[in-house]
């Protein structure tokens, strides 16, 4: 990406450093991996999730301040640069629009929501309307699941602030009630469409911001398709050498989530994305 450091900051909750229980399974990328594979392919709930390892994490971090990066972390910046931006071009299409709140975290921290850990891979929590990332995940997309590259990462930024759009809006709450009188596979399939849908708003708010900031370069956009390919619910079952069901799907496949990635990017209109109707 050209000039990113040139973006607008808006701060992050840096709890890193703070304290935190052990992933579950071990620390590695491939514990990472392999509780990736548990939430994307397997459809628990991330709110289930999290309140689940709140038995297995007792020193997970609290809340800290939003503040600056500290200086010279790259990494803290990018991530600052890349959500502040995608909650500038939300507020820009939905009239008191709320931002999100990033907060960087190592192994454990406590949310709205319960205990996260870092082997969930980044996630959204509606209950505190906040952003979860351990910044190790960057070497998981690059190293264990082939998608390298910044931008791979700022994808994966757009589609969390995507589900925060989802909850400030009330589709989320919508759709959980609706899955609460569905059986599993039909709950799974609104899960697909709402995963599916946030993929979309990532490609909307990429072409928001670079029509805006003219920081994307040739390669770029092939990092965000490799990353929304290399979740695909299908190449991840084939990942963990199980066999491919798609009755069990709750993220879409590896073609669907790059296709509505650039449905987003295409139009850079939120209504393109309407994937309920699709």
């Amino acid at each position: 990406m050209v000039d990113w450091e040139g973006g607008r900051r808006s701060g992050v909750e840096d709890r890193r450093g703070l304290g935190g229980g052990a992933l579950i399974g071990g620390s590695s990328i491939g514990a990472i991996v392999l509780a990736l594979i548990g939430y994307f392919v397997f459809g628990i709930d991330p709110q289930t999730l999290l309140s689940q390892t709140a038995q297995v994490s007792g020193q997970a971090s609290g809340p800290a301040a939003v503040g600056a990066c500290p200086e010279g972390d790259k990494a803290c910046e990018f991530t600052d640069v890349m959500h502040t931006s995608a909650n500038e071009v939300w507020a820009s299409a939905i009239s008191g629009y709320e931002p999100s709140t990033l907060v960087l975290y190592t192994q454990g921290t406590q949310t709205g929501c319960g205990v996260g850990q870092s082997a969930m891979g980044p996630f959204y929590c509606p209950a505190d309307r906040k952003v979860y990332l351990d910044l190790d995940f960057a070497r998981t997309l690059e190293q264990q699941l082939g998608a390298s590259g910044d931008f791979a990462l700022a994808y994966v930024i757009g589609h969390e602030v995507g589900h925060h759009v989802q909850n400030i809006t009330g589709l989320s709450g919508e759709v959980q009630q609706r899955q609460q009188r569905l059986s599993e596979r039909g709950s799974n399939a609104l899960s697909v469409k709402l995963e599916l849908q946030a993929d979309c708003y990532a490609g909307v708010w990429a072409k928001r911001s670079d029509a805006q900031a003219h920081w994307l370069e040739a390669g770029d956009l092939e990092e965000a398709l490799n990353a929304a390919s290399a979740v695909g619910d299908d190449t991840l079952q084939r990942r963990s050498g199980g066999e491919v069901v798609p009755d069990s799907f709750t993220h879409g496949t590896s073609k669907e989530r790059v296709y509505w990635f650039k449905t987003g990017y295409a139009s850079g209109d939120p209504k393109a994305c309407d994937t309920f109707k699709a």
